[in-house]
Order: structure tokens, then sequence, then C-alpha cells
């Protein structure tokens, strides 16, 4: 029972990584040594510097979703 529990509790664990490493970042290096990516890098140039010499691309993450800058509420002081 507690090697079942255990498994279970890795995979979950698993998935969770493996979900907040995919989308908190904006930029993913990509490449053979990478597998699906090491989405780890908040601009470019940090992804291009890290690819630098390896058999390696930068791309953007299609998982990262930017937070939008939330937008003034404009109150009217007239009543209907």
């Amino acid at each position: 029972m507690r090697r079942i529990l255990l498994a279970l509790l890795a995979i979950s664990t698993a998935g969770a990584i493996h979900a907040a490493a995919a989308g908190g970042y904006p930029y993913c290096l990509r490449g053979c040594d990478f597998g699906a990516g090491d989405c780890s890098f908040y601009t470019y140039q940090q992804c291009l510097a890290t690819a630098s010499g390896r058999d390696a691309w930068c791309d953007a993450n299609p998982s990262f979703h930017q937070a939008r800058e939330p937008q003034a509420v404009r109150y009217s002081r007239r009543r209907p």
C-alpha cells in the first residue's frame, strides 16, 4: 500500500513540476539535449547565451501567458 501511495505522489509531483516549468517564462531552450525544452528564461538574450556552443536554439514558450495590466475602472458621478 505504501508503494502505491509513494508512486502516486511521485507522479503528481512530477506533473506539477513540469507544468510550472513550461508556463512560467517566455522563452525556451530547445534541442537534442533538452527533451521537451528548458523554459526558464526571461529574455531571448539569456536563452541565446545558454544555447551558445550547443546543438540548441531558442523559441517562444507556447504555454507562457503574460499577465495583462489591470485597466482603470471609470466611475461616473452622474446618476441615470
